[in-house]
């Protein structure tokens, strides 16, 4: 079985390898494999007459860190299988040392995997930014920063800072979540004679400095107060409210009491899309997040759930509804999304002794009527043509107008009821939310009506003093210039 000997240097000078690492070294008498060359302890080990063979064109031939260390680390095993060597990395090889990874998750039968020690390049660290690491530290990859990752209330070391493409790249992941001139702090060579700590502002990071492999970037710990748009802070925010010490407003909400708000505050997020005011949408949009953040504190107060699990459970739900993006499904048009959807909705769940259970008893009655026909229609009770929609919506308005003459209050109320089923009936055909279209009529009136009493008042005249033909006549003008406005 061949072996491959992982050996780590060390932060910088030579006088932090251990006396044994340094004998293995320079009694080795075959060359020594290492991941680069630009590490003040290789010429240091080249004077003392050991030989090094490094990888360093792959980081000149290949554009993507993941495909260097796979190719140094596909090398290295190749060449094991023939002979044994010794492989020597930067700083300690479980720090931050992905070729390392690699090999050790290779699972190789035929090659063996041997770990020595070596000062971690974190200790210099610590050392050079007074940072106890007790207190909470994080360390991420430069090259692979993902902002979904950081923690910005610990101390945060990010490595791998190699060059200027890099340091641009970490400054504007970090400016996504700290102002602009947040101090952070550039570490050269920690623990070395030629150790530089230099502290700039976030947006200068990528101004006037050499970055190199002895590059790390030190980003000092957030306030809580600071990161106002993260999650965990209106977790936070909400869960104080709901505190001993908090609102007495908020302390004696229930499920029951915040119906109303849910449903206003989701009006008002349509009432910003029809405005296509997008400040205003993220305005409402978080009171709607607002009524889930109180749903969920109350619920965690009485042991019943938490806001995790209502993450996890729509996040479930929407990999579970998407085999075609999550899994191995194919499709080929939206028609057999929604068919699968349904399919996946149902599966697990008891069959029903109607198509017409589990309606929602809460919703506006066009809404509710809406959700009627589109469950029947899945079972095909539905038009499949036009022609017949607006016959039965003209059925419906002649019984509507024969219950009028009537005079039976009871009776045009049902016909009348009839004919607004009818209507919902044809907005459904048309894919139209007779909700929503309803809405945009009752504001369209609005805006109108206010148009004619502008009109009439600049007349010198008054509403209440004007036949209905009169009003009738500002209407239509008023209908011209908002027409002709929004042109």
């Amino acid at each position: 079985m061949g072996q491959i000997k992982v050996i780590g240097l060390g932060a910088s000078s030579i006088d932090q390898i251990p006396l044994g690492v340094y004998r293995q070294l320079v009694n080795h008498h075959e060359i020594i494999y290492t991941r680069t060359k630009k590490h003040p302890v290789i010429e240091s080990l080249k004077q003392e007459g050991v030989r090094f063979q490094s990888f360093d064109h792959f980081y000149e031939e290949l554009d993507d860190f993941g495909q260097v260390y796979e190719s140094i680390a596909n090398e290295l095993i190749q060449r094991a299988k023939e002979q044994n060597l010794v492989y020597t990395v930067p700083g300690h090889p479980m720090v931050a040392e992905r070729t390392v990874q690699l090999l050790l998750d290779s699972n190789l039968q035929d090659v063996s995997v041997e770990i020595s020690s070596g000062q971690s390049f974190l200790d210099a660290l610590f050392t050079a930014t007074q940072v106890d690491p007790i207190e909470g530290f994080q360390l991420l990859d430069g090259t692979a920063l993902d902002r979904s990752t950081i923690q910005y209330e610990n101390h945060l070391f990010i490595g791998q800072v190699y060059d200027d493409f890099i340091a641009s790249e970490v400054k504007l992941t970090l400016m996504e979540d700290l102002p602009f001139d947040y101090k952070v702090k550039i570490i050269h060579a920690a623990g070395s004679p030629n150790e530089s700590v230099k502290t700039v502002p976030l947006h200068e990071l990528d101004h006037d400095f050499s970055f190199s492999n002895l590059t790390t970037l030190y980003v000092p710990p957030q306030t809580r107060k600071n990161l106002h748009h993260t999650f965990s802070a209106l977790r936070e925010v909400i869960a104080t409210l709901r505190g001993p010490n908090g609102c007495p407003w908020d302390r004696k909400q229930t499920h029951t009491t915040l119906r109303p708000y849910l449903i206003e505050e989701a009006y008002e997020v349509i009432e910003a899309i029809e405005e296509d005011d997008d400040a205003h949408l993220a305005e409402e949009l978080g009171d709607v997040l607002l009524q889930i953040m109180l749903h969920s504190q109350i619920a965690e107060e009485s042991g019943y759930f938490t806001v995790d699990d209502v993450i996890k459970s729509i996040t479930d739900k929407m990999v579970e509804r998407h085999p075609h993006v999550f899994g191995d499904v194919t499709v080929e048009s939206s028609d057999e999304v929604s068919a699968n959807w349904e399919q996946i909705k149902q599966k697990n769940k008891p069959k029903k002794d109607s198509v017409l259970e589990g309606l929602n008893d809460s919703l506006p009655r066009l809404l509710y009527a809406k959700e009627i026909q589109k469950k029947v229609a899945k079972v095909g009770f539905d038009w499949k043509t036009e022609a017949p929609v607006f016959e039965k919506v003209k059925e419906e308005l002649e019984e509507f107008q024969e219950a009028v003459s009537k005079q039976s209050i009871d009776e045009m109320e049902l016909e009348f009821g009839d004919l607004l089923f009818s209507l919902v009936n044809t907005a459904r055909f048309y894919k139209i939310d007779p909700e929503l279209a309803l809405d945009r009529t009752c504001r369209k009136f609005i805006s109108r009506f206010k148009q004619v009493e502008q009109l009439v008042k600049q007349q010198g005249l008054s509403l209440e003093e004007m036949h209905l033909e009169e009003m009738d006549r500002y209407w239509e003008q008023a209908k011209k210039q908002l027409t002709k406005g929004s042109e």
